[in-house]
């Protein structure tokens, strides 16, 4: 009798187990680092959007709206941004504000210290996507150019690949 009752335990576990395993797979996604450059113009769109291309994993067209600039107590500046990129695929990546962390090396050249840049979607093989990119980089205001060398993680739904 215990056994035929141990035999329905088990029988029942592994029903709700299989249940379990499509959400499981659905909700998997494939992740990968990515790196590359963004460098890009300023003032091309309007005085305050910039305006360039992206190189490596996420190659295409980007642009950056600076929505705010604040000087920090500690010396630094930080520019609250809002980015768009398009890859060469013609796939959307969007992406969360992020701020810019900077150290003014002169009135109008700033060396980025820290820049969290998250992706929250998309379209095309990015959408549903998430990650999390860094940048160090250079801002020249009185030329309007900046670079940025980015590095981080992205993950794709399933299905997606790189």
């Amino acid at each position: 009798m215990q056994i035929h009752r141990i035999g329905k335990i088990v029988s029942l576990f592994a029903a709700l187990a299989m249940l379990a395993v499509p959400a499981f797979s659905q909700a998997a996604k494939l992740c990968s680092s990515v790196g590359g450059t963004f460098v890009t113009d300023l003032a091309v769109v309007d005085q305050s959007t910039t305006l360039g291309s992206a190189t490596g994993d996420l190659k295409g067209a980007v642009t950056a709206a600076i929505l705010n600039v604040s000087q920090n107590p500690d010396g630094t500046v930080s520019f609250t941004v809002q980015h768009h990129l398009v890859t060469d695929a013609g796939d959307t990546i969007s992406f969360a504000q992020a701020t810019a962390v900077t150290m003014p090396l002169t009135q109008s050249l700033f060396a980025v210290l820290d820049y969290p840049v998250h992706i929250n979607g998309g379209t095309g093989k990015y959408a549903k996507a998430t990650g999390d990119l860094n940048s160090i980089g250079e801002v020249d205001l009185s030329t309007g150019r900046s670079v940025f060398r980015y590095f981080g993680k992205v993950c794709l739904a399933r299905g997606g690949n790189f």
